[in-house]
Formats: C-alpha cells, structure tokens, sequence
C-alpha cells in the first residue's frame, strides 16, 4: 500500500516533464515561424511600400486570408497646404493558403511582371492586380491587363509555366533577383566614388628604371711580336 504515493510521485514527474517537452517544441516551432515571416517581409518591404504592408502581404498569402494594403500619397490643399493621405486597398488571394516558399516565388514573380511594364515602385492596386489579375495605369497613361500571378496558379498552373506565361524569363532567375536586390544594391552603392559616380582610376605604378649596363671590360692589348733576328753573322751567311 505504500507503493501509491511513490507511483504517483513518478507519473507526476513523467506528466512534467513529457509537458515541458511539448511546450518547448510548441515554443520553438512558433519561432521558427515568426522568423521566416519576418524575413520575407523584411525582403519585399521596399516592393510593398512599407513593413506594414509587406507583413500583410506575407500573413495573407499563408493563412489565405484578406490581405489590406495601404498607400501613402501627398496632395496638396486648396491654402497651398499638403496633407497625408492613406488609401487602402483590400483583396482576397485568389489561392488558399501557401507555404513559405511559394509565398516567396508569388511575390517575386508579381514584383517581375511589375518591373518589366516600368513599374518600380508600384501602389497597393498595382500590386493587387499582380497577384490576383486587373488592369494596371502606366507612366505613358495606357493601360496593361495583368494576368494574376495568384489566379493562374489558381488555374493549376505551375511557377515555371506561370513565369514564361507573364515573360519574366525563367523562375529561377526571378527568384534569384528578388532574394539578391538588396545586396546587389549595396554591392552598387559601395563600387561608386566621389567622381560623381564615375569609378575612380587607379594610378598606375611608375615603371621601374632599369638599371645602367654594366661597361663592357676592354680587351689587353696584345703584345707585339719581337723582331726576328737576321741571319748575318751566321757561318755562311752571306
């Protein structure tokens, strides 16, 4: 009968620390999560407009939820004042939800078909229209139809085709290009010099000066050779 308090002490100690497990992986899987948002969001925030715009794009493309996105613009008062205005601009992925990577491959495949109409810094409608299909203003005030990024996926169609289907080249290279721009740009920035960005040339190192040769060593002069005695005096000579 003794054996119960002991028994029950043990499970207590098991249920503790089969818990703390749990709540240790629970913890760490939560992080891992929070960690790759903030990185995409972190790395499509200049595309969005604003941290708070690319952490809503990240959120609602993968739990498939409506995504508001808002765009900041200055007008200026009838007393020659200017305000700030917020529009936004809310939609829904045509897609369910998405993994991390195909939010990733969305994103850089919307921002690509942005980039190659010449739009670069594009409002909460235009990035809208990318993902999920509409028509778009250019600079030259015509207008371009997009496709959607989202609703051909929505179609069954995979990112390769969906990339030769848009003309942004193949996906790899798109996908490159989104995850390399930041860095690309410093790499740019730090290649620039004074010289009103013109690389600066290198002065090239003076020729080194040869050295003298050295004085050839003049030959001695050979000894002349000594005359050679005639043959008077001779016995017989004449």
């Amino acid at each position: 009968m003794k054996t119960r308090p002991a028994l029950a002490l043990l499970c207590a100690a098991v249920l503790s620390v089969f818990g703390t497990a749990v709540l240790a992986q629970t913890t760490s899987g939560s992080t891992s999560i929070n960690t790759e948002s903030t990185r995409l969001a972190n790395r499509y925030s200049t595309f969005a407009g604003s941290d708070a715009n690319s952490m809503a794009l990240v959120d609602g493309l993968r739990n498939g939820t409506s995504i508001t996105l808002e765009t900041t613009s200055i007008v200026k008062n009838t007393d020659g004042t200017t305000s700030t205005v917020n529009t936004p601009t809310t939609f829904q992925p045509a897609t369910g939800k998405l993994g991390y990577g195909n939010v990733n491959i969305a994103l850089a495949l919307a921002e690509a078909d942005l980039n190659k109409l010449g739009i670069t810094d594009p409002t909460s409608t235009q990035i809208a229209a990318a993902l999920n299909g509409g028509s778009v203003i250019l600079a030259d005030g015509s207008t371009e139809n997009l496709q959607g990024v989202l609703a051909l996926r929505a179609q069954g169609e995979g990112w390769g085709q969906i990339s030769q289907q848009l003309g942004t080249g193949k996906l790899g290279a798109v996908v490159s290009a989104a995850e390399n721009s930041h860095s690309q740009a410093g790499v740019a920035q730090a290649n620039r010099s004074d010289h009103h960005g013109q690389p600066m040339d290198m002065p090239r190192p003076p020729h080194p000066v040869h050295p003298d040769h050295p004085t050839v060593p003049q030959h001695p002069s050979v000894p002349s050779r000594p005359d050679i005695p005639s043959h008077a005096g001779r016995p017989g000579g004449g």
